[in-house]
């Protein structure tokens, strides 16, 4: 080897990074003095961009590639003026590698309930959280407002300031898309679209780009939740009085796997209580049928429905249809109806109901 490549080989230098964490976003190259020896070689891989700052201002900025450093190519390089000092060259640079593929997968998430209006539920407290993905898009401005000196800046920096920024806006947004609670969840995908848009002119100064985001959950507080649940199960259980009947049915037949005395008495006392809700449900059927409401039985007493004034009013006990009779209100073509009764009939024609009439005089003959 000729002296002249021994010096060559002083000045001949090798400028790479070799990214082995998947969270790095700028790495700045470390070398004695910064110094930038002509003839380097600088290799950008995909996915990298290599921006050299000289005296605190951005430079030149490199695309994936190799490159031989020479002054063609690189402005702030000269040729060999630095033969005065030595092998030193007085040209000084800091070169930063910044990552520009996608960083996916970044939390954001509510760490208090975000307060709305909803039409059905009226003021509620919603929480929510998802995903989203980010990318340097201009690494320049970049490095000037957000990276500036850090040698070894990741994503853990940001996600903060970023996952604010998501959640400052949340609130805004579900307040204009007007959209009930209960719909919420069809609008996800339209939600993560109308925050990337928010927040895309805010991101812009920082040379950074949301490239997807998701909303994977807005809940409502747990208490609101099982409340919601309660409501739910009503509307699955639809005819009270079929599924009371259905779980003592189930209960009969629990009670009759039990051999023991106290199972046989539990079983006969569930027994007589089915019987009397599907006697009470027969009776309710009989009267939907004939056009009229059946409310409960008063127990130890006959009552009637009586048609008053076109309307059915009641169940009047026999006192009350006597005050009735008394007060001429009710007389003997008034319909009348009680359980049992097929249909509406003429009080005077109701047995049960003579005695009532037997006090009160006929209607006067007409005079001539």
């Amino acid at each position: 080897m000729s002296l002249w490549d021994k010096v060559r080989g002083e000045f001949i230098d090798i400028i790479e990074w070799l990214d082995s964490s998947n969270d790095t976003m700028v790495y700045r190259f470390e070398r004695y003095g910064n110094e930038i020896k002509y003839g380097a070689q600088l290799t950008v891989r995909q996915a990298q961009v290599a921006v050299f700052v000289n005296e605190g201002q951005c430079a030149d900025v490199f695309q994936p590639g190799m490159y031989t450093l020479e002054t063609k190519n690189v402005p702030i390089l000269s040729t060999l003026q630095g033969w005065k000092y030595g092998f030193n060259s007085p040209f000084k640079a800091e070169v930063y590698f910044v990552n520009t593929r996608r960083f996916t997968d970044l939390k954001w998430g509510t760490k208090n309930p975000v307060m709305m209006r909803d039409p059905e539920f009226g003021p509620v407290r919603l929480r929510a959280f998802g995903t989203y993905a980010m990318r340097v898009k201009d690494p320049v401005a970049f490095i000037r407002e957000i990276v500036g000196t850090d040698g070894h800046f990741t994503t853990g920096e940001i996600t903060e300031q970023l996952r604010n920024m998501i959640v400052a806006r949340l609130a805004n947004i579900l307040a204009d898309l007007k959209v009930p609670v209960l719909d919420i969840a069809t609008k996800q995908d339209e939600l993560g679209t109308i925050i990337t848009g928010k927040l895309a002119p805010e991101f812009d100064p920082m040379g950074i780009e949301i490239t997807n985001m998701l909303v994977e959950n807005v809940s409502l507080p747990p208490e609101v939740e099982q409340a919601l649940d309660r409501r739910t199960s009503m509307g699955v259980v639809g005819d009270l009085n079929r599924y009371t009947q259905f779980q003592t049915a189930e209960a009969i037949k629990a009670a009759a796997q039990n051999p023991g005395p106290a199972g046989g008495g539990m079983g006969m006392g569930l027994g007589m209580m089915m019987a009397q809700n599907m006697g009470q449900g027969v009776a309710q059927s009989q009267a939907a049928a004939a056009g009229s409401v059946q409310p409960p039985p008063i127990p130890g007493a006959v009552s009637y429905f009586v048609a008053l004034d076109g309307k059915q009013a009641g169940p009047y006990g026999l006192a009350e249809l006597q005050a009735q009779v008394q007060a001429g209100r009710l007389t003997r073509d008034t319909l009348v109806w009680t359980q049992g009764m097929a249909n509406w009939s003429a009080a005077g024609g109701v047995a049960a109901l003579t005695a009532i009439f037997a006090a009160v005089p006929p209607p006067l003959p007409p005079t001539q």
